[in-house]
């Protein structure tokens, strides 16, 4: 679990996480502001959590960027904990805010996440 808070620290700054522990999983919750389940995915690779996504911003027609800061371009590989698969794991993302539950148990081949709008 430490190198999985480890990876975590490493995350964008605009990222904020969370990682919840039970008997039969994982939670983590990640703050990913504009990212919906049509610019997000998600899979599990020889015991490593890949979050690819980005945020998509309308912008008026009438403007155009001077600076932008505020871009979200997420390509991490975090560990998972050894006893975390991605055999049934579930994800949602609603306003923003990623949770993927990832249940425990012994390693599984690559499997993709899928992720609903909640």
């Amino acid at each position: 679990m430490s190198a999985l808070r480890e990876a975590l620290g490493s995350l964008p700054d605009a990222v904020f996480a969370d990682v919840l522990e039970s008997e039969e999983g994982y939670l983590l919750v990640l703050d990913l502001p504009g990212v919906t389940a049509d610019t997000l995915e998600v899979t599990v690779e020889a015991g490593r959590l890949v979050i690819e996504g980005q945020r998509s911003k309308d912008v008026p027609r009438e403007f155009r960027f001077v600076r932008e800061d505020r871009s979200v371009f997420l390509d991490v590989e975090l560990p998972l904990p050894p006893d975390a698969t991605g055999q049934g794991a579930e994800g949602t993302v609603s306003r923003g805010v990623l949770e993927l539950t990832i249940p425990k148990a012994t390693a599984a081949p690559s499997t993709t996440i899928p992720i609903d709008e909640a």
